[in-house]
């Protein structure tokens, strides 16, 4: 792939290089030449082109981030398992349950 881009890049600026030195060109046209006759082409086809790397790269970092996740996760169970005498709890926390909310307080309604 990028033989194909230094090969189209060495013939852009030759066509530069001849715009430049025409006896009726000019520096403004040689730029235009190989901006977007060399230039503009080269970097869209070297992102098309490497569009299955990118998604390679992607899909291998994210298979990476997933096994270290899991890998935490792995460890985080293993420290906060409880022990086999507080097996037979509701919520298997081992914390008291919670106060009785105050219920003493009527709700404020709006006048119709």
């Amino acid at each position: 792939m990028y033989l194909i881009v230094i090969a189209w890049l060495y013939v852009t600026v030759m066509m530069t290089v001849a715009e430049a030195s025409a006896p009726n060109g000019s520096l403004l046209g040689a730029a235009i030449t190989f901006i977007f006759y060399g230039l503009l082409p080269c970097v869209i086809l070297v992102y098309i082109l490497g569009t299955p790397e990118r998604k390679r790269r992607l899909r291998a970092r994210r298979q990476h981030e997933q096994q270290q996740w899991d890998a935490a996760q792995a460890t985080a169970a293993a420290a906060t398992e409880l022990p086999p005498s507080d097996a037979g709890a509701p919520d298997r926390s081992g914390h008291a349950p919670g106060a009785a909310q105050n219920t003493g307080i009527a709700a404020v309604r709006e006048e119709t």
